[in-house]
């Protein structure tokens, strides 16, 4: 069979039209009817990513092999769009877990300053703590299916733009390092007076009128810390992929998947 007609046979089977193919590939119905009836190719990243949509290797879909081998251990397509869309996400992602994060720490304000009177804490405390939660719970509507699968299946990228992440991850590695190290450095400034506290090798009355700056110091490193983290992860993800899919819960989650698969 020639690619056009293995194009025309998968997408069939996908119960796709061909306009929906173009829309998946970022081209015009007009391409892939030319592609189907033999009259040219498409580039490789749209190639690549043909592959993805229809779970077969660039192998079967360029030489005249006759059955299609499910190529998914080779890794699912990422084009440009989808990784450029991951990363929005997973910034504003990270926004909002790290103000989540940081009104929870600051609801321990009142708490630890006024603890012997639950009169005067619990109001200012439960109303920090519900826009906290609130910020952490709003995630879980951010849409993320589409961007499920980036870690869940080894990653293929066009070289040139997986030189670009690269490149950009390690900016941000340079720029982000001095406000990692500002986080940290915070967040023991206000864990350690509180800690040396508990363990009484400093007095209570002592520290009481401090809390508000521990504390506050603990809310600044913890919103500093989780942001950062979790966009530079998004990046680790796509630009180094292959240190990604050989950690153990990586492989451990997969072979969980294949063995459900199987059994379903």
């Amino acid at each position: 069979m020639t690619f056009g007609e293995k194009l025309f046979k998968l997408r069939k089977e996908k119960g796709l039209s061909q306009e929906a193919l173009a829309e998946k590939v970022n081209t015009t119905r007009q391409a892939v009817s030319k592609w189907e009836n033999g009259q040219g190719f498409p580039e490789t990243e749209k190639i690549l990513l043909i592959g993805s949509i229809f779970g077969v290797s660039m192998d079967y879909l360029l030489k005249d092999s006759v059955e299609p081998k499910n190529d998914k251990e080779l890794g699912y397509y990422v084009n440009k769009e989808m990784a450029e869309g991951f990363l929005n996400y997973s910034r504003k992602l990270a926004k909002y877990l790290a103000f989540g994060l940081f009104f929870v720490a600051l609801a321990f304000i009142p708490y630890f300053t006024f603890n012997q009177e639950p009169s005067i804490y619990l109001i200012p405390t439960l109303i920090l703590a519900t826009i906290g939660i609130g910020f952490i719970a709003s995630t879980s509507f951010f849409e993320e299916e589409n961007y499920k699968i980036l870690k869940q299946e080894p990653l293929l990228f066009d070289e040139k733009y997986l030189q670009e992440l690269r490149n950009r991850y390690g900016r941000l590695k340079k720029k982000y390092t001095l406000f990692m190290m500002l986080g940290f450095g915070l967040f023991v400034m206000g864990l350690l007076p509180i800690a040396l506290e508990r363990k009484g090798y400093i007095s209570d009355s002592f520290l009481i009128p401090y809390y508000p700056i521990c504390i506050g110091f603990i809310a600044v490193g913890t919103y500093i810390l989780t942001h950062i983290t979790n966009i530079l992860d998004a990046y680790k993800l796509l630009a180094k992929n292959e240190l990604y899919i050989n950690r153990f819960g990586f492989k451990f989650r997969k072979k969980v998947r294949k063995k459900f698969e199987e059994l379903s």
